[in-house]
């Protein structure tokens, strides 16, 4: 991994402009955009004013750029990367990439994120596939729930590496080993890990890994990426594709009409409209990128597990149950709570919201997700307003 160390004497809560008025404790909702990409938004918004100052390279130069630090961020290839507008963008680019059979098996988990439903279920008569959604055999999803279900007939697996509702992290290269062995393929939905975990593809084995931008990756709503493993390249279907990922498209002047090719490299998935400088959101992320390498994923991982474990430590037994994997080993960059009864959750987190503590409500669940501007005083207001 080429991922920058922070060092662990940098107030990297400089960052961001202060939450005055709340604790805002909602990361893996979306994050707050740090003080630098608000800088490079206001940047693409005067360059936009007085565009004749730019040349036609001004449109690959940032998207460029945000691949090879995604790359670097993951482990990948810049020409692996896609730029999309979220991590639903991806996974429907593998499902229309992607040869079918009748009756070849999606396999999903039960309470998944809906973005693994969205995507394959609207296969089922498009393409004639089958999804076949998977239950936890115990409290939280396992690579042995899903190891179980991959039959001869699989082709596809798609799942979070961190789930969305518990915190949960899955013993991704189990399952990507499993999966090949039947010939089958992993999509690893990485929304709520990527950037505040160390990351190697080459580790985790997925094919494809679908991410937003708008969480860990500190950047704007309509931001994200799509990463597909190199081998894979020249064996998808060919579909429709953004025109600035035609060959040769640097060349403004002499654009090929009569017989366009994609790019060969992940690029042909670019949402479009999107690969300039002149976009705002580009822009925000290029930089907001560049800040979480050098803050290091692993520094906010072991930040975050500081403040859950001691969360939970904190924790009122008589009213309050961790809901996520107490061995932070098993859980992702946050951690999550419940009352004892769904209503008294519920309630829970209206009296959060009222005190201006910001968490959010999944599944029946009270999710907590710092980061690195997040200290132990955040968490003791939280346990102050739950222990009156």
């Amino acid at each position: 991994m080429a991922t920058t160390t922070a060092s662990p004497q940098i107030d990297w809560r400089q960052e961001w402009f202060e939450f005055e008025d709340a604790t805002y404790l909602n990361l893996a909702g979306q994050s707050p955009l740090p003080r630098v990409s608000i800088r490079a938004v206001q940047a693409a918004l005067e360059a936009k004013k007085f565009p004749h100052h730019k040349t036609d390279a001004t449109y690959f130069e940032v998207p460029n750029r945000v691949r090879e630090s995604l790359a670097k961020l993951i482990g990948g290839k810049p020409e692996e990367i896609a730029l999309t507008s979220g991590a639903s963008a991806g996974a429907a680019a593998v499902a229309y990439a992607l040869k079918w059979n009748p009756g070849d098996e999606v396999v999903v988990a039960k309470g998944e994120f809906p973005l693994h439903y969205t995507t394959w279920m609207p296969m089922e008569e498009r393409e004639g596939v089958k999804v076949k959604v998977v239950a936890p055999g115990k409290r939280f999803l396992s690579a042995d729930d899903l190891i179980a279900a991959i039959t001869p007939g699989t082709r596809i697996l798609s799942v979070s590496l961190v789930r969305y509702d518990d915190g949960s992290l899955l013993d991704a290269p189990r399952v990507a080993a499993a999966c090949h062995r039947q010939g089958a393929l992993l999509l690893l939905d990485v929304s709520q890990c990527c950037g505040a975990m160390k990351m190697d593809v080459n580790q985790l084995g997925a094919d494809f890994l679908v991410c937003a931008g708008y969480k860990w990756l500190l950047s704007p709503f309509g931001t994200g990426f799509f990463w597909i493993k190199n081998e894979h390249l020249p064996t998808v279907r060919p579909g429709p594709f953004y025109w600035m990922a035609v060959q040769g498209s640097d060349n403004f002047s002499a654009l090929n009409f009569d017989d366009p090719k994609p790019a060969p490299s992940a690029k042909r998935w670019d949402a479009p409209e999107w690969a300039s400088y002149y976009n705002f959101n580009l822009a925000a992320m290029d930089v907001s990128v560049e800040l979480v390498s050098r803050m290091g994923p692993e520094n906010v991982a072991a930040h975050n597990r500081r403040l859950i474990d001691f969360m939970f430590e904190r924790l009122p037994k008589d009213r309050c149950i961790p809901t996520s994997p107490l061995d932070s080993a098993q859980r992702g960059p946050y951690g999550c709570f419940s009352a004892r009864s769904r209503e008294k959750t519920t309630e829970l987190y209206q009296r959060l919201r009222k005190e201006s503590v910001i968490v959010s409500l999944r599944e029946g669940n009270i999710r907590v997700s710092p980061h690195l501007y997040n200290t132990e005083r955040d968490i003791d207001r939280l346990i102050n307003v739950i222990t009156p």
